[in-house]
């Protein structure tokens, strides 16, 4: 599946806090998206870890974005949240490293394959400053 749950609720939080004048934490975040704290907490650990939010301590803590929106593109973020690159198939990248022993005879996986290729270069390609127009 290309867009999960994790993805969409990443992309959601990085919109409410492009807007944000100040930190927001995750308690905050969870209650105006209506998305439940423990997993969105996670979500914005991964962003954070993955240098697409700093994380404060403290009373006046919480999450801001450390990249201008225009520099944070859809396919970094959902690779972050997902823990690898987004996919349109649940198949191998490479017909040479397919699982199976019948993939030269898959007529399926060049047109997978072309698909992805075009999905990644749009997710590389839409930015978040993109989604905020």
């Amino acid at each position: 599946m290309l867009i999960t749950r994790a993805s969409e609720y990443a992309i959601l939080s990085l919109i409410v806090l492009s807007k944000a004048d100040s930190p927001m934490d995750s308690e905050t975040l969870s209650t105006e998206l209506s998305i439940p704290k423990s997993f969105l907490a996670k979500i914005l650990q991964t962003l954070a870890k993955n240098g697409i939010l700093k994380s404060y301590k403290g009373v006046n803590g919480g999450f801001v974005l450390i990249q201008d929106p225009k520099d944070i593109n859809m396919l970094q973020v959902m690779s972050s949240v997902e823990g690898k690159a987004p996919a349109v198939f649940d198949c191998s990248p490479s017909i040479t490293s397919c699982p199976s022993s019948r993939a030269s005879l898959c007529s399926l996986w060049p047109f997978l394959n072309k698909l992805q290729g075009k999905i990644d270069i749009f997710l590389s390609e839409l930015t978040l400053a993109d989604i905020l127009e």
